[in-house]
């Protein structure tokens, strides 16, 4: 799933003096720990392409913290306007390039999009229950499926419905696990996504007969990951009362499912490069300079 560039995109990649300089430019004449790279939106990637690492968890309070430190210390007009470029995006587009940095596809395949946490959610600790993290995945999992069946393969609604349902073949919950990252309180917001945890593959005479997906929840509050789920389902023929191989249709819808969610991993890793080379690019600029003074107001500014 291709990533809308948003309108600050043109600031951050255009070239001009100081801390506008484009990103790409900037990376390739110093070593960054990532690499912004030219990745289309529609391809697969190849064998020879290598996906950045994944970024620090807390990307989404560390480049702000760094750049509130470069403003501290003092900017000029034109470093004072790319960092506030840097700020906007991680502000527009922090749930998109967190979840796609894992391969998890948001847009048109989210499961569970800016849903409000109600204050009744919280018990007698002052926090979500954790029975509410089984709830949203269980809603956002019905949405994915769901998904299937009204925008990517509506040939095959029919079936994709009745996987939810207890009418043909249908999915199964083998198992559930949480892990909790920290406790949600009200007020906040979240979005729930999905993804395939492995590659789809149908190899061998017969169809595979279940698969793990992983889900997060995303706390909009903190922009991280409140909890993180694995489920493992089963395909279940109900007319014969045991579990079955794979349908086709499923299958194929999976194949591509993987390969959009690989490009959408390295597209959203390599957004994120981008945005560190900027904050490392204006920190080289302001007080991480050989010759850095700390502007304390006292002199007209550039």
């Amino acid at each position: 799933m291709a990533i809308a560039p948003p309108p600050v995109r043109s600031a951050l990649l255009r070239s001009s003096r100081g801390c506008g300089r484009a990103l790409p430019a900037a990376a390739a004449s110093t070593p960054r720990p990532y690499r912004p790279l030219s990745v289309s939106t529609t391809t697969r990637l190849g064998s020879a392409d290598k996906v950045p690492p994944l970024p620090s968890a807390r990307w989404t309070s560390e480049l702000p913290a760094r750049i509130g430190k470069c403003l501290s210390f003092g900017c000029n007009a034109q470093q004072t306007s790319q960092a506030a470029a840097v700020l906007r995006v991680v502000a527009t587009e922090w749930k998109e390039l967190l979840a796609g940095s894992e391969g998890f596809l948001t847009g048109g395949r989210r499961g569970l999009e800016g849903r409000e946490i109600a204050w009744g959610e919280m018990d007698s600790f002052q926090h979500v229950n954790n029975v509410n993290y089984y709830r949203y995945a269980e809603t956002a999992r019905v949405n994915w499926v769901n998904n299937f069946a009204v925008h990517e393969d509506p040939a095959n609604g029919k079936q994709w419905r009745e996987l939810v349902a207890p009418i043909s073949t249908g999915l199964i919950m083998k198992s559930l696990k949480a892990d909790f990252k920290f406790p949600m309180v009200y007020p906040d917001k979240i979005s729930v996504y999905h993804k395939l945890r492995t590659q789809p593959s149908n190899n061998s005479n017969s169809a595979p007969s279940s698969f793990m997906l992983d889900c997060i929840v995303l706390s909009h509050r903190h922009r991280r990951v409140a909890c993180r789920l694995e489920e493992d389902i089963v395909v279940y023929d109900y007319k014969k009362g045991g579990k079955t191989g794979m349908p086709p249709f499923m299958l194929n819808m999976f194949e591509r499912t993987w390969a959009l969610q690989e490009g959408a991993t390295a597209r959203s890793r390599r957004r994120i490069g981008e945005l560190y080379d900027a904050v490392e690019k204006l920190e080289g600029e302001t007080w991480n300079r050989a010759d850095a003074v700390e502007d304390m107001g006292g002199s007209t500014g550039q």
